[in-house]
């Protein structure tokens, strides 16, 4: 009985993690010595599996930067290879801390092997961090995800984004968009509340699994790891970058391991990500690091939808505060709220109406209209890429304190096709009405005509103008209005804003009489060509900000088909007499 009570405890004492393990040094490592990987197969407690360490590659990412390659001779790893989500999974041998899981070797070796990356490297990431933590100011968020190239050699095993909240066919839609910023994503995910943690939330421990999210609430965006290192709120973890993007401010959550999902080329763990935790603000070649305590600043967004019978859906996320991750976010919710609902078809269309809020009230609105199902998908690519135009502005590096979509699905489709234009007269004189018909067809193919009075003005004597009749997008390209402006061209966020909202609605039919000639811009503000003395003088000064360009000047402009899409342009002369 002895015996046997004696064998258990010893049992048990072989499957107990080390605590506040001593580490072990690199050149102490010798091939043959075996070791424990920790990680978590499945629910939150972290397990062992067994390698047998192989030696160490001296210098393979770069000089003093070795890495640990060890055989998995575990049973249950040897069948699935190093898992993404097992990023970080800390290595013990002897009782003591070596590193971290962290490459893939092959993608179609006969025996299974992994990397680990040292802990001296970890250590050097957590300085890091503690550095960034004395800092004052938030990190700088104009850097673009790199991702290490895969090759047939060492395979970082790179973090897979996976969503929860989000349909398939949205994730599919989407992948192409996360794919130019180096991110693989996955809808094999989920989360449970995804708000910040209470005190009372118990502390992370080397083995546990951990998310690093993008957004959090009813959408969620995570990678999964695995904590490699903890000194007292101090986390070190994946052993690998996320998206190598240096200093950073990225929610650290909990995670939760449903099941791992094996495969011959790469398994996946799959994952609910929960809780916001903490704050990962280092994203290295050697791991991530961050610090237990408040999440950071997120921004909050809201989007609405509007069903077909009168229902209203919501759904209501955080998202980083990052330049390029911030659209994207925007755009799955929206993306979401088109083709991952029962609530409303949008078979005809859509409008959608943004709404950026900033810090101290100032505000901009946008809206678009959206035809046809593709249409639809068009748009919201476009979507996307005006939120970035927005937030990657050259200007100043602001975010939104909110935003707010609302999408109203469309009772028949807006496409409108413009056929012809007549004028009541080709000669008219001052104080006369200039009578404008133009015909259309709608997606159906039925006809319809708008007749548009034009009185015309004194200042037109002896003039030959053109009536235009088009969309006020090509109203604003024929005009001189550029939909990007360059950094020289405007000297503050204010008045990039103002630039955006003096764009003209892409809504419906303008007819306008408009004079070929040359514009003279001043910030992006479009006038009429001025005297050439005042011209030369103004370009001389500042050439970046003055310029003059071939374009045509408005004279007059009214709008009409409202709630329309009316792509294409016609024009017709006319000349007024003395």
């Amino acid at each position: 009985m002895r015996r046997l009570l004696l064998f258990s405890l010893l049992a048990a004492a072989a499957m107990a993690q080390p605590t506040d393990a001593p580490l072990l040094e690199l050149d102490e490592l010798k091939p043959g010595m075996h070791g424990e990987v920790w990680t978590v197969f499945h629910g939150t407690e972290p397990e062992p599996f067994q390698v047998e360490v192989t030696g160490v590659v001296r210098n393979a990412l770069g000089p003093g930067k070795s890495l640990i390659l060890c055989q998995l001779t575990d049973e249950r790893v040897q069948k699935m290879g190093a898992v993404a989500g097992m990023s970080g999974s800390p290595l013990y041998i002897d009782g003591k801390l070596a590193g971290a899981l962290s490459y893939q070797v092959q993608k179609f070796e006969t025996v299974r092997y992994a990397v680990f990356t040292p802990i001296s490297d970890l250590l050097e990431v957590g300085k890091k961090s503690d550095t960034f933590a004395a800092r004052q100011g938030p990190p700088s968020a104009n850097v673009t995800a790199s991702v290490p190239a895969a090759d047939e050699g060492f395979r970082p095993l790179s973090p897979v984004f996976t969503f929860g909240g989000v349909a398939p066919r949205v994730v599919d839609w989407m992948r192409p968009q996360f794919a130019k910023l180096g991110l693989q994503i996955s809808s094999l995910g989920g989360s449970t509340t995804g708000s910040d943690a209470t005190t009372s939330s118990p502390p992370l421990r080397a083995g546990d699994a951990v998310a690093v999210a993008v957004t959090s609430g009813d959408i969620t965006l995570a990678a999964t790891g695995t904590v490699s290192y903890v000194a007292g709120d101090q986390v070190v973890a994946f052993g690998h970058p996320m998206l190598n993007l240096g200093d950073v401010s990225l929610p650290m959550a909990r995670a939760e391991i449903v099941t791992i999902l094996p495969s011959n080329e790469s398994s996946l763990k799959v994952a609910n990500t929960g809780d916001i935790i903490g704050t990962i603000d280092q994203d290295r070649l050697s791991a991530v690091a961050g610090r237990r305590g408040p999440g950071p600043e997120m921004i909050p967004i809201r989007i609405t939808v509007d069903g077909s019978d009168g229902s209203e859906r919501q759904l209501n996320f955080r998202a980083v505060r990052h330049p390029q991750l911030t659209p994207l976010a925007v755009g799955t919710g929206a993306a979401q709220a088109v083709l991952g609902s029962n609530e409303a078809g949008f078979s005809h269309g859509a409008r959608l109406t943004a709404s950026y809020r900033f810090e101290g009230d100032d505000a901009v609105t946008t809206e678009v209209l959206f035809g046809g199902t593709q249409g639809v998908l068009q748009g919201l690519s476009g979507f996307a890429n005006d939120v970035g135009a927005l937030l990657q502005n050259p200007y100043a590096e602001v975010f939104p304190a909110g935003i707010e979509v609302h999408v109203t699905p469309l009772a028949e489709n807006p496409l409108t096709a413009l056929e012809f234009i007549q004028l009541s007269r080709n000669a008219v004189t001052p104080g006369e009405t200039l009578a404008v018909t133009v015909g259309w067809r709608d997606f159906q193919g039925n006809a319809g005509r708008e007749v548009v009075a034009i009185p015309v003005s004194p200042d037109w004597r002896g003039k030959q103008l053109d009536v235009v009749v088009t969309n006020g997008a090509a109203l604003d390209a024929l005009t001189g209005r550029r939909h990007v402006v360059s950094s020289t061209q405007l000297r503050s966020f204010p008045a990039f804003l103002e630039f955006v909202r003096a764009a003209r609605s892409t809504e419906g039919m303008v007819v306008a009489v408009v004079e070929n000639g040359r514009v003279f811009i001043d910030q992006a503000t479009t006038s009429r060509e001025l005297p050439d003395s005042i011209t030369r003088i103004a370009q001389r000064s500042d050439q970046a900000r003055y310029q003059v360009r071939p374009a045509a000047n408005t004279l007059w402009e009214g709008r009409s088909l409202a709630g329309r899409l009316v792509p294409g342009l016609l024009r017709k002369s006319f000349r007024v007499d003395d």
